[in-house]
């Protein structure tokens, strides 16, 4: 009777541990990894967004397996700024970041950024190639390779590297969740033919019909910096192979989100420091086998406001609500979502002798611009036009003086713009008809305004009160009478003093 009763009970607990196992809550689903690709000074110049010059293969099937973003855009296009709304959600007047880091420009004291937000759910985090904000000291990477592959790289170096650290990084994340970011320097000027053997398909000048589209002018100057930054754009992709099959090597592969996305435009005329949709429009694609179908192209409006959202919601973590961005997941999956109607970008002028705020607003067809300092020449044309630096891809004197009568408009435009500039985006997608003075549109022009200006009063522009943007041009004057050139960049008192007043 005994063993019977024994039997009777383990029989009952088995059976009870079994309704107990079936029963209870699922378990928490693993959180998925999250590989964030940037690439500079690229419009969306991919086989996958059309372009026929250029050889993109495993961007191109990225996209093809998972879901390709034909309206993306960055909320600045320079680098520092662009980079600070990535690492922080905000736009470059809200986190202080309003100009280069190289030029002293840093985040307000006490901002969050992208590092801080993970490691609190769990993540280890990661960056590869440049992060050009300040102080680098509040982003707070659990990894950063060292030596060249902690900087600029402009000169593409080493670029197997990138994808030999990151493989360095996947193993030292353990059990753990891992970030990590890779900065790739292509196609920041210089633009070079050809880097240690990289990249294998090259381009020569003949072998492109004409400079970038948006520039409108044409030489054989030009298409040969065109041809180089098609180069540029060809090296980055085997860069991003390279990176790919590094990580399908890994365990962890499966399991993986992959982001890609520019930092902004192309560094030519009418590109890169402006707000035309050349400077602000990027290539932006997701890829997660098993969770993002297949060849999904998305039209709404995006921006990389929603960046950190969007990762903040991988990661299982909560969205600040000051944060203006939202999640991109609903998007990516391919759900019904109501999206927003406008995306809006901002512009100071990434160092002093730069200094041209502006602000712009668009819809899915009309496009705002507002030229704060309007009265004054653009003074990034001279720089373009001289061929200064970086610059060395703009359209010269020459260039400009044979364009036709309406190409010449639109440079003289773009010289001395005014107070507003409007443009229709369906019928005029290069941006060459300025409509702010057209009768026509003035219902449309007085509505983007509208939406322009409580967009400026939410998000606390400081170039949205006269008391602020005069002390501002003020600052500027103090430098340009204070030091000759960029000599501030060389004194270790000088410290931008709109980080005390921008916050009000």
């Amino acid at each position: 009777m005994m063993i019977k009763l024994k039997t009777i009970a383990v029989i009952f607990g088995t059976v009870f541990l079994f309704l107990y196992c079936t029963t209870k809550e699922p378990q928490t689903p693993e959180k998925p990894n999250i590989l964030l690709i940037v690439s500079e000074d690229n419009g969306p110049d991919l086989g996958c967004y059309g372009n026929t010059h250029v050889y993109t293969p495993n961007l191109d099937r990225l996209a093809a397996e998972g879901v390709q973003f034909n309206n993306a855009f960055v909320t600045y296009s320079v680098c520092s700024p662009s980079r600070g709304t990535i690492f922080t959600g905000l736009y470059p007047h809200q986190n202080g970041q309003i100009g280069l880091a190289t030029h002293k420009y840093r985040m307000y004291e006490g901002i969050k950024t992208l590092p801080k937000y993970l490691r609190e759910v769990g993540y280890f985090s990661g960056c590869i190639g440049k992060v050009h904000v300040n102080p680098e000291s509040e982003i707070p990477w659990d990894y950063r390779p060292g030596g060249l592959l902690n900087g600029s790289n402009f000169g593409k170096k080493s670029l197997p590297e990138y994808a030999t650290k990151a493989m360095e990084f996947v193993r030292q994340s353990a059990e753990k969740p891992f970030f990590l970011m890779v900065n790739f320097p292509d196609a920041h000027f210089p633009v070079q033919y050809d880097v240690e053997g990289l990249p294998t398909k090259e381009l020569e000048p003949g072998d492109v019909d004409g400079p970038l589209d948006y520039v409108g002018a044409n030489s054989e100057y030009l298409r040969e910096y065109t041809a180089n930054y098609f180069n540029c754009m060809n090296r980055l992709d085997e860069s991003v192979g390279m990176l790919l099959d590094s990580l399908k090597k890994s365990d962890k592969a499966d399991n993986t989100i992959i982001i890609y996305l520019g930092d902004h435009g192309a560094q030519f005329s009418r590109g890169k420091c402006s707000n035309y949709e050349a400077a602000l429009k990027i290539p932006f694609i997701m890829h997660w086998p098993n969770h993002i179908k297949s060849d999904i192209q998305k039209e709404e409006l995006i921006s990389t406001i929603d960046l950190l959202p969007t990762i903040l919601d991988l990661a299982g973590a909560e969205k600040p609500e000051f944060m203006q961005g939202k999640s991109l997941m609903a998007l990516a999956k391919n759900k019904e979502t109501e999206w927003a109607e406008y995306v809006f970008a901002g512009g100071t002028g990434s160092a002093p002798f730069f200094y041209y705020p502006r602000r712009s607003v668009r819809d899915k067809q009309f496009k705002l611009i507002y030229n704060v300092n309007y009265q004054e020449e653009n003074p990034h044309v001279g720089f373009y036009n001289g061929r200064q630096g970086h610059f060395v891809a703009g359209t010269n004197l020459e260039e400009t003086t044979a364009l036709d009568t309406d190409m010449a408009e639109v440079y003289r435009i773009w010289r001395n713009p005014p107070q507003y500039e409007l443009y229709d985006l369906i019928n005029d997608p290069l941006e060459f008809k300025n409509l702010s003075d057209n009768a026509e549109f003035s219902e449309e022009l007085e509505r983007l305004k509208k939406v322009l200006k409580l967009w400026q009063i939410e998000t606390n522009d400081p170039f949205n009160d006269p008391v602020k943007h005069q002390r501002y041009n003020q600052d500027i004057k103090d430098i340009a009478e204070k030091y000759e050139g960029t000599s501030y960049r060389n004194d270790p008192d000088f410290k931008w003093k709109y980080v005390d007043y921008f916050q009000d």
